[in-house]
């Protein structure tokens, strides 16, 4: 999933080590205060948006002692995610602080590669709550919420508008309106993300807990998904291609496939994340003021979403704890988090922003996306998240190339996940 451009384009990191610490910069061994200060590295994907360097340099100008040095990965996600776990797993001190995927915070808890960080710390309560729930795995903070993300429908407001419809709120109005409005005007129906990558995991968690099931439960100890709800989920998209509504093009495309899909005129309806509103609004876009975004439908009225995004998690090896804790309430603070939105064009993890009536001028989506991410789930939890969400991918693309029917999917994926969690 390209994290680094939806969830979390051009997201930083910075860990902190907070074991053998009573609080930031004091030692419970009796160490002097300063050893938790001093310069910082962050670790991220590629910074594309640009935003990033002013946040850190105000940072630097205000701390010349805790200098951050920003240290860029692979723009890829799975190669940043390989590119970290073999650092960490060296027990080098080269990171300092990292930004991970939302997905990994169990993995990278339970393999003990971060710490976990004093919930009185940070503000938490001023964080929409779903983001939260992203950071934590088996019952303790092991990082920070600092972008956020859902994902939402977009549909050809001005199609509809002729055809004198409201957007979908259920299944059964997707259907009905991709099944026949779509190709009165030679559109294909919907699209998502349906090659077998994360997104294609993202998707599937998206419809199965649309339909009231889930994949795993709790973190990841019980494996859940060979039931009714699930199964209705995964009917949802097998029907979609075996009835033509979701096209075998889309069974190839990722994010930036689907997106351009979209704004070059060729959908009625696509779900992705929010960074498309902006790009298929700007200029030399086909369908620039003639969209609009509402939150997933469900089976009998809006469904629920993944949640994406990134957290700011604390390396087991941080040289300057305190340091870095500072650095982390920096950037998840209001005012530096407004700048996320505003300079960055990333969802902020502080619900006041999304109240704020001049953003929302700025911003119309702001009330939708809030919506969809109240409602919103975190991937399924588990210290194995790598394994499970390659299980899920492998079932995905069998299902929906019609290679195996809902039933056999649902009993298959329940399966290899019991398989994944039993082996210690």
């Amino acid at each position: 999933m390209r994290w680094m451009h939806t969830a979390g384009r051009a997201l930083l990191v910075a860990a902190v080590v907070l074991a053998g610490y009573a609080g930031f910069g004091v030692r419970t061994d009796g160490g002097p205060a300063s050893q938790g200060r001093g310069p910082l590295t962050l670790v991220t994907a590629g910074d594309l948006t640009d935003y990033l360097s002013p946040l850190l340099d105000d940072w630097n100008h205000d701390h010349p002692g805790e200098r951050v040095t920003l240290v860029e990965l692979p723009d890829s996600a799975d190669e940043t995610r390989a590119q970290m776990i073999s650092e960490l797993r060296s027990g080098r001190d080269r990171f300092d602080v990292l930004n991970i995927d939302v997905a990994w915070t169990s993995e990278f808890a339970a393999a003990g590669w971060i710490s976990p960080i004093d919930r009185d710390r940070f503000p938490l309560d001023a964080f929409l709550r779903p983001v939260v729930d992203t950071a934590t795995f088996d019952g303790r903070l092991y990082a920070v919420p600092y972008v956020t993300n859902a994902g939402l429908l977009y549909y050809r407001k001005d199609i509809l508008d002729r055809e004198g419809e409201q957007p979908p709120r259920t299944w059964s109005e997707l259907v009905r309106q991709a099944s026949t409005i779509a190709p009165k005007h030679g559109l294909d129906g919907y699209a998502g993300q349906f090659l077998p990558y994360e997104g294609l995991t993202v998707n599937v968690t998206e419809a199965v807990h649309s339909a009231g099931g889930s994949i795993l439960e709790g973190d990841g100890a019980r494996v859940s998904v060979d039931s009714d709800a699930a199964r209705t989920g995964l009917r949802f998209l097998a029907d979609g291609v075996r009835d033509g509504w979701i096209s075998r093009e889309a069974l190839g495309y990722k994010e930036e496939e689907s997106r351009k899909a979209f704004q070059d005129g060729r959908l009625l309806f696509l779900r992705n994340w929010p960074y498309v509103y902006a790009d298929a609004s700007a200029e030399g876009s086909k369908v620039a003021g003639r969209f609009g975004a509402v939150p997933l439908p469900g089976p009998d009225g809006p469904g629920t979403s993944v949640l994406g995004g990134s957290n700011l998690a604390v390396s087991s090896h941080a040289r300057h704890p305190a340091s870095a804790a500072d650095l982390i309430s920096y950037l998840t603070s209001e005012r530096v988090q407004r700048r996320v939105l505003t300079e960055g064009s990333l969802p902020p993890v502080r619900a006041a922003l999304y109240e704020d009536p001049e953003l929302i001028r700025a911003y119309p989506y702001l009330p939708t996306l809030r919506q969809s991410v109240l409602s919103a789930v975190p991937r399924p939890k588990s210290p194995r998240y790598d394994q499970v969400s390659l299980a899920v991918q492998a079932v995905g693309q069998d299902l929906m190339a019609l290679r195996q029917t809902p039933e056999q999917a649902a009993e298959r994926l329940a399966r290899e996940l019991g398989t994944i969690s039993r082996r210690g």
